[in-house]
């Protein structure tokens, strides 16, 4: 059976806006997914709290896409890498220019095709921010009107390198949007539509 590796952060994780809980497996789009998929694919979930992909995170590895990424990729082959991360690196603390943004992204997928360069890449672009959310919740010292602003810039990034690299591309903001809670996580039901979209693309790959 055919592997996928969803790899992100909070949001793969399954961060249940305000409450600080998880989603149990039957509600997270990872696990979704995985219904979905049935007996065609298995699906490998390495979501992590307040992951980055390209900015060395205080927190630690873990928390470092770039870095904890290819122990991942060097355990095992997956077949399809599902990249879902990024919005981490736009926390007021680290302040990345756009430029720096893209360089950071691209460095990601070169990672994971020089560790596993037969498989097939889907990049996926995180929801841009929601600036109310974000004031009145309880990420306002994490994200600020910058942070947000800078969101709405992802879309382009993420297809342009989706398309010079040969990657599957997948815009969430195309098909759901944040939770006004904390204006950062997912309800349960955009869990439900952001898996039946991946389901679709992963169709097209298998």
């Amino acid at each position: 059976m055919k592997k996928v590796l969803c790899f992100g952060d909070s949001n793969t994780y399954g961060f249940v806006p305000e409450k600080c809980t998880r989603y149990d497996k039957n509600t997270r789009w990872t696990g979704v997914l995985q219904t979905l998929c049935r007996n065609e694919l298995e699906v490998i979930e390495a979501g992590c709290n307040n992951r980055t992909a390209f900015i060395d995170n205080p927190a630690g590895i873990e928390q470092t896409g770039y870095k904890i990424l290819p122990k991942y990729l060097k355990a095992e082959y997956f077949d399809i890498i599902i990249l879902a991360i990024g919005v981490n690196d736009l926390q007021l603390f680290f302040k990345p220019t756009l430029k720096e943004f893209e360089q950071g992204i691209e460095k990601l997928v070169q990672i994971t095709k020089e560790l596993s360069p037969k498989s097939k890449i889907i990049l996926t672009c995180p929801a841009k921010l929601n600036l109310d959310g974000i004031n009145n919740g309880i990420f306002n010292y994490q994200f600020d009107e910058i942070s947000v602003e800078k969101s709405y810039h992802l879309p382009q990034i993420y297809k342009s390198l989706a398309d010079k690299h040969n990657c599957g591309f997948v815009d969430l903001n195309k098909v759901t949007e944040v939770s006004p809670l904390d204006g950062l996580h997912f309800s349960a039901e955009s869990h439900k539509t952001i898996a039946e979209n991946l389901y679709k693309n992963l169709k097209q790959t298998i």
